[in-house]
C-alpha cells in the first residue's frame, strides 16, 4: 500500500481506483449485522462463486455492504448502474439473478419490492417508498462502500475534506465552518458542535483528547452501528478533522462490546489508513501526526453519558461526575478533551466538502442537516431512517414507516430512547427538532423512535422503560437511585391492579424531583417516560387505580381469556397447547378455562384458529361466571 505523501498523491489514487473499476458493474450487497442474521454472509460468497463459474469476474464487483436503512427486507442486492434492487436474497436465488439478470438483462420480478398497498413491483431502491421521502447524506454512502475497503471510500471523494482542512484552512476556520453549518451533538443533549469544538480548543493544557463515542445503549437503536460498520472511514475522517482543528494528536473510539463487526471494521479501517500515511506521523506531508486506539465497553447504559465514558477509559468505574469542570477544559486523564458521538463525527467531512451553507439549507431554523432514526415498533415498515430536522413525526411514521399494519389504529410514538417522552396521536404534526420535542416532554435522544398501537398500555410502557433505566443507574446520586426505584415500585403496583388514590400525583412529585436535582443528564430525563405518558395518556392511569381494568388489555394481572361457548368447536387444540393444564373439556364438551390455574400467557388465544375466533381477552372484572360452561355440549 503506497504511502500519500501529499494532497496531490491523494488525487492521484482515486484517478486510479476510479480508472481500474471504470465500466465494471457493481453488486451491492447488504452484509452488515442485521443482513447476517438471515444469512448475507452466505449470499455475498455465492455471487463472488457464481460470478466467476459463469466467466464474468472481469466485468463484475461484489461489495460486502453496511446497512442501507431497510433491515427487515435484508439481504438486498443492489444492482449498479442499473439500480435494480433485489430483497430478501437468499443463497439458492444467486444463481438465477447472475444468469439472467447480470448476464441478460432480465429483471425478475419475484425478488422485487412489492408495495404492500397498490401490489405494484418497484424495481429501483429509491422509488421504494421507505426510501422516498429520506435524505439520505449521511447514510447514503454505505450502499456505495465495501465495509473493508479502503479503496471504495476515496474513489467517493474520501478524505478530500481531510486535505483540504490540512492545506486550505487554519484550525480556527474549520472550527468557525462547523459553528457556521449549525451541527449540533447527534448523542442526545444537542449541543453545537462548533462551539464545542471551540472551547476544547481554547483550553490550556496539552495533550488534548478527542473521543468517539459508539455507546449507544438505548433498546432497539442501532444507528451509530450501522455508519461504523457501513462506512468507518466518514467517521474516521471526521474525527481527524475535528482532532486538526481542536489540537489532539489521540483519540479514542469508545464501543460497545456488543458490536463486534463495528470493532473489527473500523480496526480495518484504521490499518488502511495508516497504510496510505492518512492516519500516524506527518499526515499527507501535512506535519499533523495523529493516532486513534479503539477501546471496547463494558455495555452500561451510563456510559453513553461524556464524563461516566471518560471515567470508563480510564480504567475506571463508569460513573458520572458533577460538572464543571466540563470535559473540554478538564476530561480524560485530566486534559482537554472533545466528545462527539459517531453520527456528528461522520457529518464533518460533508460540511467541509459541501460547505456550510449547504448543511443550514436543510433542517429547521435551530435545528440543521439532517437525522439518522431508528423506526421501529408496530409499523409496516422498521429499519434506520434519515430525515431533514423538522419532517413532522406523522410523514416519518405514515409515509415513511407506512401506517400501523394489521388494521389497528395509531396510539403513540416514543422518541429518544428509554428516557424519551411518549408523543400521542394529536400531536403527530409536530417537527421533530430538539426545541419542538422539548416543549412536548420527549426529547431527541440519539434517535431511537418506537411506534404504539392500540394494543399498547402506555402505564405498562413507562413501567417498561423505568425498569431498563432502574437496572442502569449507575446509583451514584441518590434522586435517580431511590427516586427511580420508588416510582416503578409505584408502577408495578398499579399495573397489577393495586393502584391507590394519590398515586399519579405521587409518581408527579417523584419524577420532578429526579428530574431537577439528579447529577447527570440520564438521571434527569429517566422521568420522562412516566411523566409524558401521564400528560397525555391520565385517563389509562385513572382506569388501572379507579376501575381496576387495562383500557389496551395488556397488563396480564388486570385480564383474563375466556372461551365463548357458542363459538367454542371442542377441537381440543387449546387444550393440548395450555402450559398451566388450565383447560378443560373434551371433543363433544365446550371448554372452560380454570381461572386460577390460568398464568394469562396468552397460548389459548394465539392457537385457536381464527375460523373459529373462541377465545377472548376480556378484562378481570367482566369474565362471565363459567359453571353452566361444564355441562354445555356443541350441537350438531
Amino acid at each position: 500500500m503506497p504511502r500519500l505523501n501529499s494532497a496531490a498523491d491523494l488525487v492521484r489514487l482515486r484517478r486510479q481506483i476510479l480508472d481500474k473499476d471504470n465500466g465494471k458493474r457493481v453488486v451491492s450487497v447488504t452484509n452488515g449485522t442485521d443482513g447476517r442474521t438471515r444469512n448475507s454472509e452466505a449470499v455475498v460468497q455465492a455471487f463472488i462463486n457464481e460470478i466467476r463459474k459463469q466467466g464474468l469476474a472481469g466485468k463484475l464487483i461484489v461489495k460486502s455492504t453496511g446497512c442501507h436503512g431497510f433491515c427487515e427486507k435484508e439481504p438486498t442486492a443492489l444492482i449498479l448502474p442499473e439500480e435494480i434492487c433485489y430483497v430478501g436474497v437468499k443463497p439458492e436465488d444467486v444463481p438465477e439473478i447472475v444468469s439472467q439478470t447480470l448476464a441478460k438483462g432480465k429483471i425478475i420480478d419475484r425478488l422485487l419490492y412489492q408495495d404492500p398497498v397498490s401490489g405494484q413491483r418497484i424495481t429501483s431502491e429509491y422509488e421504494i417508498p421507505f426510501y422516498e421521502s429520506q435524505n439520505q447524506t449521511v447514510l447514503g454512502n454505505n450502499r456505495f462502500l465495501d465495509m473493508q475497503k479502503i479503496d471504495d471510500y476515496i474513489a467517493l471523494g474520501g478524505y478530500s475534506a481531510l486535505a483540504e482542512a490540512l492545506f486550505e484552512m487554519t484550525p480556527e476556520q474549520v472550527i468557525e465552518e462547523v459553528k457556521s453549518s449549525g451541527l449540533r451533538g447527534r448523542g442526545g443533549a444537542g449541543f453545537p458542535t462548533g462551539r464545542k469544538w471551540e472551547f476544547c480548543h481554547q483550553a490550556p493544557g496539552e495533550p488534548k483528547y478527542v473521543i468517539v463515542n459508539c455507546d449507544e445503549g438505548d433498546p432497539g437503536a442501532y444507528m451509530d452501528r450501522s455508519l461504523m460498520e457501513g462506512n468507518p472511514h466518514g467517521v474516521l475522517e471526521g474525527l481527524l478533522i475535528g482532532a486538526y482543528a481542536i489540537g489532539a494528536s489521540d483519540a479514542y473510539i469508545y464501543v460497545r462490546a456488543e458490536y463486534p463487526l463495528a470493532v473489527e471494521n473500523v480496526d480495518t479501517a484504521i490499518r488502511q489508513t495508516e497504510g496510505y500515511g492518512l492516519l500516524g506521523q506527518n499526515i499527507l506531508g501535512s506535519g499533523f501526526n495523529f493516532k486513534v486506539h479503539v477501546h471496547r465497553g463494558a455495555g452500561a447504559f451510563v456510559c453513553g453519558e461524556e464524563t461516566a465514558l471518560i471515567a470508563s477509559l480510564e480504567g475506571r468505574i463508569g460513573e458520572p461526575r458533577q460538572r464543571p469542570p466540563f470535559p473540554a477544559t478538564s476530561g480524560l486523564w485530566g486534559k482537554p478533551t472533545n466528545i462527539n458521538n459517531v453520527e456528528t463525527w461522520a457529518n464533518v467531512p460533508l460540511i467541509i466538502n459541501r460547505g456550510a451553507k449547504w448543511f443550514r439549507s436543510l433542517g429547521t431554523e435551530r435545528s440543521k442537516g439532517t437525522k439518522i432514526f431508528s423506526l421501529v415498533g408496530k409499523l409496516q415498515n422498521t429499519g434506520l431512517v434519515e430525515a431533514p430536522m423538522g419532517m413532522t413525526l406523522g410523514d416519518i411514521v405514515f409515509n415513511i414507516g407506512g401506517g400501523i399494519p394489521d388494521g389497528k389504529k395509531f396510539k403513540a410514538v416514543q422518541t429518544g430512547g428509554p428516557s424519551g417522552g411518549v408523543i400521542p396521536e394529536s400531536l403527530l404534526n409536530t417537527p421533530v427538532d430538539y426545541e419542538e420535542l422539548s416543549k412536548l416532554g420527549a426529547i431527541m435522544g440519539s434517535g431511537g423512535m418506537i411506534v404504539m398501537d392500540e394494543d399498547t398500555c402506555l402505564v405498562d410502557v413507562a413501567r417498561y422503560f423505568l425498569n431498563f433505566l432502574a437496572g442502569e443507574s449507575c446509583g451514584k446520586c441518590v434522586p435517580c437511585r431511590e427516586g427511580i426505584y420508588q416510582m416503578l415500585k409505584i408502577l408495578d403496583r398499579i399495573c397489577e391492579g393495586n393502584g391507590r388514590e394519590g398515586d399519579i400525583e405521587l409518581l408527579e412529585e417523584i419524577g420532578e424531583t429526579v428530574r431537577d436535582f439528579s447529577l447527570c443528564a440520564l438521571g434527569r430525563t429517566a422521568p420522562n417516560p412516566v411523566l409524558s405518558t401521564i400528560r397525555y395518556f391520565r385517563d389509562e392511569y385513572e382506569a388501572h387505580i379507579k376501575e381496576k381494568r387495562c383500557p389496551a388489555l395488556a397488563c396480564k394481572e388486570l385480564i383474563s381469556y375466556y372461551i365463548e361457548p357458542d363459538k367454542c368447536q371442542a377441537c381440543l387444540i387449546c387444550l393440548r397447547n395450555c402450559p398451566a393444564e388450565a383447560i378443560t373439556g373434551d371433543k363433544k364438551t365446550v371448554h372452560i378455562i380454570d381461572q386460577e390455574k390460568c398464568t394469562r400467557c396468552g397460548t389459548c388465544l394465539e392457537v385457536c384458529p381464527p375460523r373459529f375466533g373462541a377465545v377472548t381477552k376480556l378484562d378481570r372484572v367482566k369474565v362471565p361466571e363459567p359453571v353452566r360452561q361444564k355441562t354445555a355440549v356443541i350441537r350438531k
